[in-house]
């Protein structure tokens, strides 16, 4: 019995255990070969995915900018090109006016949220300001 016990953990008790598609060396040279490639190599394939998620969202975002600066760039050109276009971006964006006119703003209740949202948000985001305190008289 003793000497069974120790055959078990042995490696002749071991191979004499493992299946036969694993004692074959070419599986087991591809088995070593997906896990050095999936896991142990520098450029892994773990690291491959996350890369490449990474340079999706980058390319997302790309576009994005770029469509905004095209915008920005049609804009502009507005702007140098006509005095009127110039009056109402100033009235519009700046709220600007002529000394005889009234501006009434009419704020839609999700511009509403946006600024008190804006307006927390600049609260919280302040330097924690450390105050002085007394040495207590102990």
């Amino acid at each position: 019995m003793n000497s069974d016990f120790w055959h078990r953990f042995s490696l002749t008790g071991l191979r004499d255990r493992m299946p036969a598609w694993m004692k074959n060396r070419y599986v087991l040279t591809v088995l070593i070969f997906l896990l050095w490639i999936i896991f142990l190599d520098p450029n892994n394939l773990i690291s491959r995915v996350r890369e490449i998620k990474t340079r999706n969202r980058l390319e997302r975002e790309k576009e994005y900018y770029m469509g905004r600066i095209e915008e920005d760039r049609r804009k502009l050109n507005e702007l140098r090109t006509s005095n009127e276009n110039l009056e109402k971006y100033a009235r519009e964006q700046y709220r600007m006016k002529r000394p005889d006119e009234d501006l009434f703003i009419i704020v839609t209740p999700e511009q509403e949220r946006k600024i008190r949202r804006d307006r927390k948000v600049s609260k919280t985001s302040k330097p924690a300001v450390k105050r002085a305190t007394k040495p207590s008289d102990d």
